[in-house]
């Protein structure tokens, strides 16, 4: 059993859901909190995006909790958009070099958005029911 951090846009919560809902009927753990769904601050936005001196304290609570569930994980899958394709915050960017930094082992679904998608350490997997049958074979 391996504890599995899913990495992407917020937008894409309830298929991730569904992604953590199949990974763990193969056995696996995957408790991030983002996918709780508290993670979004909604009227608050703009003062965390544009915040200058004071850190908002909800966006600094809601990244304390993904950095301590990165750092928990044993695998860390992350979901990629087409390069140039929307105008998102990134955030499973962030998560991503974390992961690699500590060493992670770092799945990719998806398109690679960035450099650091190349690293050799990287695997990559074009959908996610290629990505689902290489859990499998994990448990």
């Amino acid at each position: 059993m391996t504890l599995i951090y899913l990495a992407a846009r917020y937008s894409r919560l309830d298929e991730l859901n569904r992604y953590a809902r199949q990974l763990r009927a193969l056995g696996h753990r995957v408790e991030a909190r983002w996918l709780l769904g508290a993670h979004q601050i909604h009227d608050g936005v703009l003062a965390v995006e544009t915040a200058e001196d004071e850190v908002p304290p909800q966006g600094a609570l809601f990244a304390q909790d993904d950095f301590e569930d990165l750092h928990a994980a044993g695998l860390v899958i992350c979901f990629t958009e087409p390069p140039r394709s929307n105008a998102s915050r990134g955030g499973r960017h962030v998560e991503f070099g974390i992961a690699l930094g500590l060493g992670k082992p770092c799945w990719l679904v998806g398109p690679r958005e960035n450099v650091f998608y190349c690293l050799p350490q990287v695997r990559r997997f074009r959908t996610w029911e290629e990505c689902k049958a290489e859990t499998a074979r994990m448990v």
